[in-house]
């Protein structure tokens, strides 16, 4: 196994992990930030105001992206299983 190998497996699981975490971060960030002005303009500082909607949101968003998200994740494992035997040599 040369570094170089293992630098590109680093690179494509580091890639795979930013794919699969960008639609819940994305989620969180839109909805604190909608969450945030709303809060500021009606001067309602309630820490369930900001946790609850995120909560909902995060899990309409695993629905409907898990799909997605499982088989991105099957595919980069069942790669990496079939590519040891090459890269072990």
């Amino acid at each position: 196994m040369t570094p170089e190998s293992v630098i590109e497996f680093g690179q494509h699981a580091l890639y795979v992990a930013m794919m699969i975490a960008a639609p819940l971060l994305l989620t969180a960030l839109v909805v604190g930030l909608v969450i945030g002005v709303v809060q500021a303009a009606t001067q309602i500082n309630e820490m369930t105001l900001s946790f609850i909607p995120k909560v909902i949101s995060m899990a309409l968003v695993v629905l409907i992206a898990g799909p997605w998200m499982l088989r991105t994740l099957v595919q980069f494992t069942r790669q990496l299983i079939e590519s040891l035997p090459s890269v072990i040599k």
